[in-house]
C-alpha cells in the first residue's frame, strides 16, 4: 500500500528486506548446524573427546562470506541512506517543532499547523527544533526518522508520492505522556494545498483563536478541554477558580485572573499548582500579548 508513498520507501525495504534475509538464512544455517553438532558429537558418540584440528580453508570461508555478506549489507543500506541527506534546494521549508506533548508545523508565510499539510510530488524540508527534551519525529510510511535535540540545528525532507493522511509519530521516550504524541501528514493536490496555504481567516472570533493557540502550542496535550486531569490542570473551570500555589517554599491561594494565566505562561516555575508536576516550560517567544488576549478569551467561553 505504502510502496510510492515517499520517494524513501523503495530503498528503505529493500534494504530491510536484503538484510532479513541474509539473518534468516544465518539463523536457519546455525541452527541446523547446532542440531547437527549435538546429534552427531553427543557423548553416546564420542565417549572419549578428540583434538580438532585446525582448518585453514574453513577459516578462509567463514571470514570471506561473512565480509562480503556485510558489505552487501552495507551498500544496500547506504543506498537508501544516502539520497535522505541530499537535501534539494527547491523543496517547502516547514519549521517542524516538537514539545512535551505535541508537534507544530510553521510554513514560510508564517502559517502554523498542528498536522503537516504538504503537496504530492513535492519535495518538503522539515527544519526539526525542540524548546524541551529529546524527541524524535517518525512517519512510518514514509520510511522516515530524524531526532530533535535542544540546541542542535537538525532536519530531514521527503516527497510524498500517494495522497491521503499518514501517521506521525514520536519515536524517543519524552516523558509521561510520550504515547500522545500524535499527529498526521495529509498530502494533498497542489490546488487544494494552495488553497490552503493562502486562505486568510478572517472570520475566527477570538475564542476560536485562543484554542488554536493552545492546540498549536502543544497546552492541551497537558491541560485537558473538558475537566480530565492530565500533567497540568484542565482548562475547563480554570478561569477565575482558585488555585493553591507553591511560590518558592510558601503556600499560598491566587485566582486565576488575566495576570495569573500571563505569568504561568511567561514563568510556569513561579507559582506551581499544588500536587501537578513541575514540567511546564517558558512560552514566553512563543505566545504574544494579543494571543495572550485571545486565550484568556477562550478560557472564559470555557468557565463553568
Amino acid at each position: 500500500m505504502f510502496s510510492q508513498a515517499s520517494n524513501f520507501v523503495e530503498g528503505v525495504d529493500k534494504a530491510f528486506l536484503i538484510i532479513s534475509g541474509i539473518s534468516l538464512v544465518f539463523l536457519i544455517g546455525i541452527t541446523f548446524a547446532m542440531i547437527l553438532f549435538v546429534v552427531k558429537f553427543n557423548k553416546k558418540r564420542n565417549p572419549v573427546a578428540k583434538n580438532v584440528k585446525e582448518s585453514r580453508s574453513l577459516e578462509i570461508v567463514w571470514t570471506v562470506i561473512p565480509t562480503l555478506l556485510v558489505l552487501v549489507m552495507f551498500y544496500y543500506g547506504w543506498a537508501g541512506y544516502a539520497p535522505m541527506r541530499d537535501f534539494p534546494d527547491d523543496a517547502i521549508q516547514v519549521k517542524a517543532t516538537g514539545r512535551m506533548w505535541s508537534w507544530s508545523f510553521e510554513y514560510e508565510n508564517g502559517k502554523i499547523s498542528p498536522t503537516l499539510i504538504v503537496p504530492i510530488d513535492k519535495a518538503v524540508t522539515l527544519n526539526l527544533y525542540s524548546p524541551d527534551v529529546l524527541h524524535s519525529l517518525y512517519i512510518p510510511a514514509f520510511r522516515i526518522k530524524e531526532d530533535l535535540v535542544p540546541g542542535i540545528n537538525n532536519k530531514m525532507w521527503f516527497e510524498a508520492g500517494i495522497l491521503g493522511e499518514y501517521d506521525i509519530l514520536c519515536a524517543e521516550y519524552c516523558g509521561e505522556r510520550h504515547s500522545y504524541m500524535l499527529s498526521k501528514v495529509e498530502v494533498l493536490t497542489q490546488e487544494e494545498y494552495d488553497a490552503w496555504y493562502y486562505k486568510v481567516d478572517d472570520n475566527t472570533n477570538a475564542a476560536e483563536a485562543g484554542l488554536k493557540i493552545l492546540q498549536v502550542n502543544g497546552c492541551v496535550a497537558c491541560h485537558s478541554l473538558d475537566g480530565t486531569r492530565l500533567v497540568g490542570p484542565s482548562f475547563k473551570g480554570l478561569w477565575y477558580s482558585t488555585k493553591t500555589v507553591t511560590t518558592g517554599v510558601v503556600s499560598r491561594q491566587v485566582t486565576a485572573d488575566e495576570e495569573y494565566i500571563k505569568e504561568s505562561i511567561y514563568n510556569p516555575s513561579k507559582d506551581m499548582v499544588d500536587t501537578y508536576p513541575k514540567v511546564m516550560i517558558s512560552y514566553k517567544e512563543s505566545i504574544n500579548e494579543e494571543q495572550l488576549k485571545q486565550i484568556n478569551a477562550y478560557l472564559k467561553s470555557i468557565e463553568k
